[in-house]
């Protein structure tokens, strides 16, 4: 399936991890004596909705201090929305790639969270947006300041003078992500931009980060510019992972030469359709929102479809989410419906590739669309712990089955609402069955393990599965309770 690739690499160390993504500013805000002054400034209330521009105060001190209880959960990886300097909460809006944000605790929070976190055997990734900057962004604000006199016209796309980095009645005369003037775009064809941001790429994996998550990667087009950071990062450290963020298909980056795996919407969007249903709230913006219902036939297709793109070293690499800082809370699509949240983290769980739970999933923390999905991540005493309960549970299941993390993936079933699959290494076979209907269903497959017992060990969920071997097919039989799921091993 692989031969017209080059030979694959990727971090053996993926494959076992279990994510969890934070949105610094709405995570955990703590600050220790000699930074009491970032407490004097205006805030938003932690536990009010979120404004689009609105600061909340969380901070790299703040995720310090839940380090324990991330490990205690069975996290092994963060991934960090951005970090470094912005005027922006979510702060993709970057004005120095060098300095981590003072709202955030500065260099020494950050030193002091990569010490800790790799204490406890907790990787870290930090987010990069090199497709754009900010127009506070030094080299771009000499151009406002200079005009044609500036140094770094060419870092940058300007189409025409004068240039309106604010005055929508004007022509903003420069390129800029989406058309937003507050995003000035690189221009990854000079070779000083490239090489300043291939310095960046090294700068930070020196300092120890683990890796890259790349926002907007597909909109850097100059050639070779992503074979070059792969083996530039990789020369400082073979095992760092580097994700693109690439929405759909991604076949261009994944050829070995650029990406790890991607960050995408496909596997988000098919668990959605399947799982969520008719129960989909509507209204998010188009780019996100809420695929059609599917049954399990089209689910299973769409599921293989994509296990077929990419080799399959990458994708056991790949970075998969049931939603994310873009996305409404798969609670709230679901228009609250707690079933299918856990189908849908019992399929994110049981798929190839690292899982990763967006903070506050765990808890029962809802959201509808950007900033809504960004809300302060809650008191203990807010925690839902049926849900909590339920993640670690899943999570103790992925870390203990090898299958799960590298295992073969085998459709068996999918007819209906009910869609049945097999995680298979040697001689560790587990299967997974969904029934994402409202009606119990009874379903028989044909096996081919000969070998089984009569009774077979029913590993997490509900319903009750029946093992007949005397038939000339043995065969495994299940009753499946209205939207529930079970593990077999």
């Amino acid at each position: 399936m692989t031969s017209f690739y080059t030979k694959i690499n990727t971090p053996d160390w993926v494959k076992n991890a279990v994510f969890y993504q934070i949105f610094p500013d709405r995570f955990s805000r703590s600050i220790p004596t000699e930074q009491k002054w970032l407490l004097n400034i205006p805030l938003e209330d932690w536990n009010t909705t979120p404004t689009f521009h609105g600061y909340k105060g969380g901070n790299l001190w703040g995720i310090i201090e839940k380090l324990d209880y991330l490990q205690d959960l069975g996290i092994n990886a963060i991934y960090l929305n951005p970090i470094f300097t912005s005027a922006s909460n979510h702060r993709y809006h970057t004005l120095d790639y060098y300095q981590i944000d003072p709202l955030l605790g500065g260099e020494e929070a950050f030193t002091n969270l990569l010490k800790e976190a790799h204490h406890r055997k907790i990787k870290l990734i930090l987010d990069g947006t090199f497709n754009h900057a900010s127009r506070g962004f030094y080299f771009f604000n000499d151009i406002l300041e200079n005009g044609q006199n500036s140094p770094w016209l060419d870092w940058f796309k300007i189409t025409g003078w004068p240039i309106s980095p604010y005055d929508n009645s004007r022509p903003a005369n420069y390129a800029s992500w989406c058309d937003l003037r507050a995003l000035p775009e690189f221009n990854t064809n000079n070779s000083g931009v490239r090489e300043y941001i291939m310095r960046i790429g090294e700068y930070w994996i020196k300092r120890g980060a683990d890796g890259w998550r790349l926002d907007s990667a597909d909109y850097i087009k100059t050639p070779g510019f992503w074979q070059e950071f792969r083996e530039r990062i990789k020369a400082i450290n073979p095992e760092a992972y580097i994700v693109g963020e690439i929405p759909m298909n991604a076949t261009e980056w994944l050829d070995g030469t650029q990406f790890d795996g991607v960050s995408s919407l496909p596997f988000l969007n098919a668990t959605t359709a399947f799982i969520v249903g008719d129960r989909q709230v509507k209204g998010h913006f188009a780019e996100y929102a809420p695929p059609p219902p599917a049954d399990a036939a089209k689910y299973g297709e769409e599921i293989n479809q994509l296990l077929q793109l990419y080799p399959w070293e990458i994708q056991l690499t790949q970075l998969n989410g049931i939603n994310n800082h873009d996305t409404a809370r798969l609670i709230d699509v679901a228009g609250g419906d707690r079933p299918s949240l856990y189908l849908a983290t019992l399929l994110l769980f049981t798929f190839p590739g690292a899982p990763c739970i967006y903070y506050g999933d765990e808890v029962g923390l809802t959201g509808g669309y950007d900033p809504d999905c960004r809300k302060g991540f809650p008191d203990k005493e807010e925690w839902n712990q049926d849900i909590l309960e339920y993640h670690r549970q899943l999570i103790k299941l992925r870390h203990n089955y090898a299958a799960l993390k590298i295992g073969e993936y085998q459709t068996l079933f999918a007819q209906g609402q009910v869609y049945i699959f097999a995680r298979i290494l040697l001689k560790e076979v587990l299967i997974i069955a969904v029934n994402a209907g409202n009606e119990t269903a009874e379903v028989s497959i044909q096996t081919s393990w000969r070998s089984q017992p009569h009774q077979v060990l029913l590993t997490y969920g509900y319903g009750t599965v029946n093992w007949n071997n005397e038939a000339a097919q043995p065969s495994l039989n299940f009753t499946l309770t209205p939207r529930s799921g079970l593990i077999l091993g």
